[in-house]
């Protein structure tokens, strides 16, 4: 067994379960969703059942049945000695164990790969011999690709020079480099919440304390809150989405762009801003604005993450450090311990890909914007209880339904063959229960199904929760 999750942990994951009947099975759907979502790792303990019933309020008879239905199912077994665990469940779960054919995956906001990709990889198949010869991958990054990248930054505004730039498999790969680098135990890391979640998952695997800085769909960045984090908390880093940011779509304003830089020089923090999806303008396709414009352009603590993942195909698995010289090298040592380099094939596709980047982002608008405002019409027209945002740009919608069940919603979908995440998995400790991310990165008819599916299932699960035996918080601060 890897770990053990306390009962107080778990009651503050699952948050708002009793939403139908029985109540045995209505928890054991909530620990389902946990587990599908990865917020419970495999070979995870879970509480006893006594312990978890008193933290509950429930009898041990609903704990022990809600365990007995998560057994039949899969998802946890019993080991002597070590009570209920967790199990690892092969490939895409929600597709082999919940859904049929024809079902559509949003739990991951990822388009299909720019139609053009194929002809890019042959004409790099064409010229594949001059790489033969070499090791296969790179530690630092192909000089070539590097200078591209650093030439994009330098016509945006910021000067940059190959010195600068870490090629990395994907900004995932980036975003733990860092948190191994400049992160050590106990530290503290301001987030946005909600949050990308594997970012927060990386912050607290290097054993940082995540701190929580509000972002709405209404308001935008609570600045307020985020003066007094660094203010109070010094922390050592802080990750941000400013353009786009997943999952609200929301962009931040020039205040506070202003506010976050300053704040976050005067503390000291390392400014990890992360943006993949920047250049997903779909109203203003081709328009950038980077965070660190003008004062802090060149200062030390901003570094940057950028990837071919929204922009090109997931599958392609290139992303990129922007940092001073110093830091780059303190990745690239400690990048052996998780890595040997990146691929030299996919490096030279990406120098190819970054000549076409004009047209590439041209047809990201094109396309995403009529899946956006088909979402958007059927969400309006078939759900209009729930508030729909305004969102410019960026993969998905941050939807507010008009009653706190994101999770039991998401769990009656996978019943129909709609895969979402619910509004908790981007919290950093529970939460957003009112809150649906939808992304538009699917075609317009499978949205406009996944939309039939979510007013199909939302009567019903509105129905089954007359209460909730735990309150919902929206916001983790």
């Amino acid at each position: 067994m890897d770990s053990r999750i306390s009962a107080r942990s778990l009651t503050a994951l699952i948050g708002s379960w009793r939403v139908s009947d029985p109540a045995y099975e209505a928890l054991a759907n909530s620990i389902r969703l946990l587990s599908i979502d990865n917020r419970i790792a495999p070979g995870t303990g879970l509480p006893a059942e006594r312990e978890l019933s008193a933290h509950l309020g429930v009898s041990r008879t609903t704990v022990a049945a809600a365990y007995q239905s998560l057994r039949e199912s899969g998802h946890i077994e019993s080991l002597r000695g070590s009570g209920s665990v967790t199990r690892s469940l092969p490939g895409r779960e929600a597709a082999t164990m919940w859904a049929s054919a024809g079902t559509i995956d949003l739990s991951q906001a990822s388009p299909a790969a720019w139609p053009g990709l194929a002809e890019v990889f042959s004409d790099a198949a064409a010229s594949v011999a001059s790489l033969l010869g070499r090791s296969g991958y790179d530690v630092v990054g192909a000089p070539e690709l590097r200078r591209a990248i650093a030439a994009r930054y330098t016509a945006a505004g910021i000067p940059t020079s190959e010195s600068e730039i870490l090629i990395t498999n994907g900004a995932q790969s980036a975003i733990f480099l860092i948190a191994s680098v400049a992160v050590g135990r106990g530290d503290r890391v301001a987030m946005e919440t909600p949050t990308y979640p594997h970012a927060a998952d990386a912050m607290r695997r290097a054993g940082a304390r995540v701190i929580g800085i509000p972002v709405s769909t209404v308001s935008g960045w609570d600045l307020d809150r985020a003066e007094q984090v660094f203010r109070r908390t010094l922390p050592t880093l802080a990750y941000l989405m400013p353009d786009f940011h997943n999952p609200t779509g929301m962009s931040m304003s020039h205040e506070a762009r202003r506010v976050f830089e300053e704040s976050a020089a005067r503390a000291g923090t390392i400014l990890v801003v992360d943006e993949t999806t920047a250049e997903l303008n779909i109203d203003r396709a081709g328009h950038y604005r980077p965070l660190g414009h003008g004062d802090w352009v060149d200062a030390q603590n901003v570094v940057r993450i950028g990837s071919f993942g929204k922009t090109v195909w997931g599958g392609l698995r290139i992303g990129w450090v922007r940092a001073q010289s110093d830091f780059i090298r303190r990745l690239v040592i400690a990048r052996f311990a998780h890595e040997l380099g990146t691929p030299e094939f996919e490096q030279s596709v990406g120098v190819r890909l970054l000549e076409r980047m004009p047209q590439i982002i041209a047809q990201r608008a094109d396309v995403m914007q009529k899946s956006r405002d088909t979402l958007v019409s059927a969400l309006s027209s078939t759900l209009p209880q729930w508030r729909v945002p305004d969102t410019h740009g960026g993969v998905s919608l941050w939807v507010e339904l008009d009653a706190p069940l994101s999770g039991p919603l998401a769990m009656a979908a996978r019943s129909q063959g709609l895969i979402l995440s619910s509004g908790s998995r981007f919290s950093l400790e529970g939460g957003h229960e009112r809150h649906l991310r939808i992304p538009f990165t699917s075609s317009p008819s499978d949205l406009e199904r996944a939309v039939d599916i979510l007013a199909s299932q939302w009567g019903a699960v509105r129905a089954g929760a007359p209460h909730v035996m735990s309150a919902t918080v929206e916001s983790v601060v």
